[in-house]
């Protein structure tokens, strides 16, 4: 299983992003796949998950009613969509996926696959 991140950029505060995490090798259905971004300086942290089968999604409290995450089963495509993104949503965003795991609130604590990031910068 691949997993590549797109959709990263340079934003002003209050923009919109929608990233990309496309996976290839193997159906995407089967997997639960989380969202992880690791600050300048910081370590790397939870932001969202989403289970397979879709059934349950959750988000870090930061983000909740801002960030939303689905699947699109046709394209093998997970994506979270970013709305009035802030100076600390700056980071390098990860998608990771375990194979019919399931979420542990907003964090996927097994990881099998790891993307190599896509980096958000959200500044004026």
């Amino acid at each position: 299983l691949q997993l590549v991140e797109s959709g990263g950029g340079l934003v002003q505060p209050g923009g919109s992003l929608r990233l990309s995490c496309a996976v290839s090798g193997r159906s995407l259905d089967s997997y639960t796949i989380g969202w992880f971004r690791q600050p300048p300086g910081k370590e790397r942290e939870g932001v969202s998950c989403i289970e397979s089968g879709d059934t349950r999604t959750d988000y870090e409290d930061s983000v909740k009613g801002r960030f939303t995450v689905s699947r699109d089963s046709a394209k093998n495509t997970v994506y979270l969509q970013m709305n009035s993104l802030k100076p600390e949503d700056t980071g390098v965003y990860y998608c990771a996926a375990a194979y019919n795991y399931y979420c542990s609130g907003y964090m996927l604590v097994v990881t099998d696959y790891w993307g190599a990031g896509t980096l958000v910068t959200v500044s004026s």
